[in-house]
């Protein structure tokens, strides 16, 4: 039975819709309160500046933005699909660290082919998810020396990402309606301490002193999101891109499309530097081709 006040929609809508009485009881007016679009965030490396992994010398943020309905209608059943196809049940977690070491559940990929399948389904599976990628990589051994010991590379990355995510929201012209934003648990301190920063952020902390609508939602791994899943996937292959650029990376090649950039989807792959994929702190050009500061995109939209 639906609630008074409330009238379902058709899913294009991508949320109940919420009604007000206006004059008397036969007229209602819609008014939309959720963006058609969710956010899934993961992370890669630690956060930590005391003791920094020469060998991941980098904290990854990357946040996936999914339009709801592709992501209900044909991510999460595509996802499900492999989940049942590979373990016959779908409580198990994709986890990227797991996949590449062959632990746990995904001991069976120490067999290569049947490995190399399954990565090739997985990567399918990502090619045809529209999402729409942002990632600040944050160099911990430059910020190190720039910033202090004291800094935090997650709240540094945080901040930088919402950015990006208001100027995608502001392009598809839904910046003035919620938006929430997922990430994982991490531990009640850790979580506290997130959540401080990000109503900071969205309470005007921010490059235009604006007030940001979007809303923190913690999960825990065991949730078995889909969209957290894909995000873990795609942050360490970010950071390795960074750290060794030389080195063949058929994950990132992937990702490359994914990227918000400038110049809309006609570009994807290309304008993405310093648009979508964001350097902290930031580099110097070290050639021509590449550009010295954040290019703000303009007239770009992005489909999903």
């Amino acid at each position: 039975m639906t609630p008074q006040g409330t009238q379902y929609a058709l899913f294009e809508s991508a949320e109940v819709m919420p009604v007000k009485q206006q004059l008397h009881a036969a007229t209602v007016v819609n008014v939309r309160r959720f963006s058609d679009y969710v956010v899934y965030v993961d992370e890669s490396g630690d956060h930590s500046l005391e003791r920094i992994d020469p060998d991941y010398p980098v904290f990854v943020l990357a946040l996936c933005v999914f339009h709801k309905r592709h992501y209900a209608e044909k991510i999460i059943p595509a996802v499900e699909k492999l989940k049942f196809n590979y373990f016959g049940h779908d409580s198990v977690v994709l986890h990227e660290h797991e996949i590449r070491k062959q632990k746990g559940d995904f001991a069976f990929l120490s067999h290569k082919p049947t490995r190399e399948e399954f990565i090739g389904r997985l990567s399918s599976i990502m090619d045809a998810s529209n999402f729409i990628l942002m990632s600040c990589v944050v160099d911990k051994a430059r910020l190190n020396r720039h910033e202090g010991a004291g800094s935090n590379p997650y709240h540094i990355a945080l901040g930088i990402c919402l950015e990006v995510l208001r100027e995608f929201l502001a392009e598809k012209t839904q910046d003035h309606l919620q938006t929430h934003v997922l990430v994982e648990c991490r531990g009640k301190k850790e979580d506290a301490e997130l959540e401080l920063e990000f109503r900071r952020i969205c309470d005007g902390e921010n490059p235009g002193n604006r007030q940001l609508p979007f809303n923190v939602i913690f999960a825990d791994k065991k949730t078995n999101l889909t969209g957290l899943q894909l995000a873990d996937l795609v942050a360490r292959p970010v950071g390795l891109n960074y750290i060794r650029p030389e080195q063949a990376n058929q994950a990132f090649e992937l990702l490359k499309n994914k990227f918000f950039c400038a110049g809309g989807r006609d570009r994807a792959g290309q304008g993405y530097q310093n648009v979508g994929l964001k350097i902290y702190p930031p580099q110097k050009a070290k050639s021509p081709d590449e550009p010295t500061e954040a290019v703000a995109p303009t007239g770009n939209p992005q489909s999903t």
